[in-house]
């Protein structure tokens, strides 16, 4: 059987370890696909960097879209990035009748339903495992794995950047600017690292696993997106004495029967979360990713590994690859759908506004010193419905107000709908005993 022709555009850090895992694997990877895949022709602006990745075995040129044209090219794999150029060049490759294998999160978050729907009139794949959890492959297993699940929830730490950062504050109990600094020392963060840091680049990924769970269009602008800037070291050791650690976690969960939505809806956020440190999930530490998805057959299942780096993303690739291979001659109506859902029987629900989730918090509150502070703060919350799990009161540290020391008090409520502790918190921060704004961290128990 003739070998499958890929033009690789792109030739960074995902495609230079894509290129090599593919030619050290060869033998490997032909074996479980049934045919060579040999990467032919690379595109890159770069030509003199392609060029000494390829070192002869594929042609090497700057125009991707030449690539694209060539009759014998059965693959394009994109790995340029970004939501310009490489949306014209997926849509021109799908166009072209080729297939298509990306890592582009933010592409597909942002234009998926698009790029899904040219794909399936021109009876070609979009595949995508690697752009959601690096080497973890958790779009298969939704897809295939746990076909006969009825997904209820899923909650991941899907971005190593901000994950590392957080592990350095709370076992060195550095703040956040330190923390930072130290991940774009060892490569970790970008000198920008915006999208990691405020949380859209785990939204990307969000929107794309709760599309496949939910079998709902991508949506990433319906996202509630809050990243990790000013989270605080105190707040990180006060969760530890109280026996929690904070993730970054991405959360999509199901909701049925919501008053006013008959066909209920999804919750889809991205936020700091404070998780029972007992949970695996807690315990993941420096860069690395994992996902837990809990299924109504199967109970709580957890994939954890390297969430980005040259290879771990290159095996994910890889993967779509040998799948592409061995569907090569297969029906397109009897393909796995690119969001698992046949396209006809995609649902229509909506994502649920911030102020309509329910949860549970964790406050922290600085105060005057002062008696009845705590029987006031207590009271607010009681008047709106909002019962205390936990509190926790530091000791006064000096600090006049009105000739009294300022002290620290972390409440933990039970679950609450978020609008309702909106509404507690302004009545809380009105307070002239409350004297500093009112940390707020929601809390998930993930059990």
């Amino acid at each position: 059987m003739k070998p499958i022709q890929v033009g690789l555009l792109g030739a960074g850090v995902v495609g230079t370890g894509t290129f090599v895992v593919l030619q050290r694997n060869q033998e490997e990877i032909r074996r479980r696909a049934g045919r060579e895949i040999r990467i032919s022709h690379i595109a890159d602006l770069d030509t003199e960097r392609a060029s000494a990745l390829a070192a002869g075995a594929a042609e090497v040129t700057a125009d991707a879209r030449s690539v694209i044209a060539r009759p014998e090219i059965d693959v394009v794999v994109e790995l340029i990035g970004g939501t310009g150029v490489a949306r014209s060049l997926v849509l021109e490759a799908i166009a072209a009748g080729k297939h298509v294998v990306t890592a582009n999160k933010a592409l597909l978050a942002i234009h998926g339903t698009e790029i899904f729907a040219a794909a399936r009139e021109k009876g070609v794949v979009v595949a995508f495992e690697a752009a959601v959890a690096g080497g973890i492959p958790i779009i298969k297993a939704l897809r295939e794995g746990l076909t006969a699940n009825r997904i209820e929830w899923i909650a991941g730490i899907i971005n190593g950047t901000t994950n590392f950062i957080l592990s350095e504050m709370r076992a060195r109990g550095i703040d956040f600017a330190q923390a930072l600094a130290e991940a774009q020392r060892l490569g970790y963060a970008e000198a920008d690292p915006s999208f990691d840091i405020e949380g859209i680049d785990a939204a990307h990924k969000a929107t794309l696993v709760s599309a496949i769970a939910f079998g709902v269009p991508v949506q990433f602008a319906k996202a509630y997106v809050e990243g990790i800037t000013q989270l605080q070291s105190a707040d990180i050791a006060y969760a530890e004495q109280l026996g929690y650690r904070i993730k970054l976690l991405a959360i999509t969960k199901r909701r049925d029967a919501i008053e006013g939505r008959s066909a209920g809806a999804i919750e889809l956020r991205v936020h700091p979360t404070l998780v029972p440190a007992k949970r695996l999930i807690a315990n993941v530490e420096g860069a690395m990713n994992a996902v837990l998805v809990q299924g109504d057959a199967v109970g709580t299942t957890l994939y954890y590994g390297k969430g980005a780096g040259a290879e771990p993303t290159a095996s994910a690739v890889i993967a779509d690859l040998v799948d592409l291979a061995r569907l090569a001659t297969a029906d397109p109506d009897h393909r796995v759908p690119h969001l698992a859902f046949q396209p006809a029987a995609m649902q229509d629900l909506s994502v649920l506004p911030i102020d309509e989730v329910v949860t549970s918090f964790y406050l922290r509150l600085q105060v005057a010193d002062v008696a009845g502070v705590l029987a006031r703060l207590t009271g607010i919350l009681a008047e709106h419905g909002i019962s205390i799990d936990a509190m926790l009161q530091r000791p006064a540290e000096i600090g006049a107000h009105e000739g009294a020391a300022r002290t620290d008090v972390i409440i933990l409520t039970h679950d609450t709908v978020e609008g309702r502790m909106t509404k507690a918190m302004a009545a809380m921060q009105a307070l002239p005993t409350v004297l500093a704004r009112i940390v707020r961290i929601r809390k998930e128990d993930l059990g």
